[in-house]
């Protein structure tokens, strides 16, 4: 037989919500170079139209993002049928302990700050996924 290509690890795909361009394509090679497929969208309005019909197994979303921060992202993305149960991890530069503290008591799963590396992306997928 031939090679073996890297297969997706999850039912679903893993969505991106960033609105910095770099930092959302440097996510998106690292859940592929993982084997993971991302869905990425550059603000939270597109986003919630975008994951319209598909599977997510999990979301990475920023908090800072012009109209609606990633808090508010998470609570609509939670009222979506496909998207109730999504774990959520926060991907930002906010890393002050009782900012961290009041999103983990609103439903978020994880954080990861920026700059990330891929082993804390891999690291933050596995916990959720594996």
């Amino acid at each position: 037989m031939g090679e073996e290509t890297k297969e997706k690890k999850v039912e679903g795909k893993i969505l991106v919500v960033e609105d910095d361009d770099d930092s959302r394509y440097a996510l998106c090679m690292i859940l592929k170079a993982l084997g993971y497929e991302p869905l990425d969208f550059g603000s939270p309005e597109e986003a919630l139209e975008g994951v319209k019909g598909e599977t997510i197994a999990l979301a990475m979303l920023d908090i800072m993002m012009p109209n609606m921060n990633g808090y508010e992202l998470m609570t609509k993305l939670k009222e979506l049928p496909n998207c109730k149960d999504v774990p959520v991890i926060m991907v930002t530069a906010k890393d002050e302990y009782e900012e961290i503290l009041e999103g983990y008591n609103t439903g978020v799963d994880y954080y990861i700050t920026k700059p990330f590396t891929s082993k804390q992306i891999e690291y933050g997928l596995k916990l959720f996924l594996d």
